[in-house]
């Protein structure tokens, strides 16, 4: 029932994605996201990720919304549950530098920590600007509140760098990788996302992506490493 639905979204968004193509350039900008894989026989297993970003860019200013989840289940047990939100906003200081501030919040049921929250500010370059080649970094210093599975708090500083490469290797593809590290005095938080799009039609494309989230410091019997594959629908707007 749920990967029917998916293909009634696919067929109602892709003629909007053709109209879209004709209004004029606005602001705002955005993409959605949603991915279903369910099996059957010995054992049942499904699996949802959904999410979705809107931007907004005026003058030399820039803002980002972004937000995500990943569920799955085995024979109707929840094995995975995942969710994620970030608020970002740049200024440019000239076409290749600028400062940044962000909020970052994580929630795992079943990872080292049940919720994490970030806020961070900084310098960031944009290294490679190119029609097929774009690559930016940065680096900040903030604050992290970490809730624990066992109940307690974690507060500390932490210094922040992150890398975001595209590469558009075709008029309709294109391969993305980000990295980000979030290092304090308790715990260190890596995070990394190989991303592979390919446009199907107007504005919808095919999007598998690799995520990797990794935490130096974890509760006993706890894995420190956690890993999402995903396959997913993409609309752009």
């Amino acid at each position: 029932m749920k990967l029917r639905s998916l293909v009634m979204v696919v067929a109602l968004i892709a003629p909007f994605s053709l109209m879209a193509q004709d209004q004029p350039e606005s602001p705002w900008s955005g993409k959605a996201k949603l991915g279903y894989l369910a099996t059957s026989g010995n054992t049942e297993n499904s699996t949802l990720n959904t999410g979705f970003e809107v931007g907004y860019k005026a003058g030399k200013w820039s803002h980002l919304f972004k937000a995500a989840a990943i569920n799955s289940s085995e024979n109707e047990v929840t094995t995975a549950e995942a969710y994620d939100a970030g608020w970002k906003s740049e200024r440019n200081m000239s076409d290749k530098d600028f400062l940044f501030g962000r909020l970052d919040w994580r929630k795992d049921r079943f990872g080292g920590f049940d919720t994490q929250f970030s806020q961070t500010v900084g310098y960031g370059r944009r290294l490679i600007d190119t029609d097929k080649h774009k690559l930016s970094a940065e680096a900040g210093v903030g604050a992290r509140q970490s809730d624990l599975e066992d109940g307690t708090t974690e507060n500390e500083t932490i210094f922040r760098g992150g890398m975001d490469y595209k590469w558009s290797f075709s008029e309709t593809a294109n391969f993305s990788q980000s990295l980000v590290v979030e290092s304090g005095s308790k715990n260190t938080y890596l995070e990394s996302k190989s991303a592979l799009s390919a446009q199907l039609v107007g504005n919808l494309a095919l999007v598998a992506s690799y995520t990797v989230k990794h935490n130096t410091d974890v509760s006993p019997l706890t894995e420190e490493t956690d890993t999402y594959t995903a396959l997913s629908l993409e609309y752009v707007f």
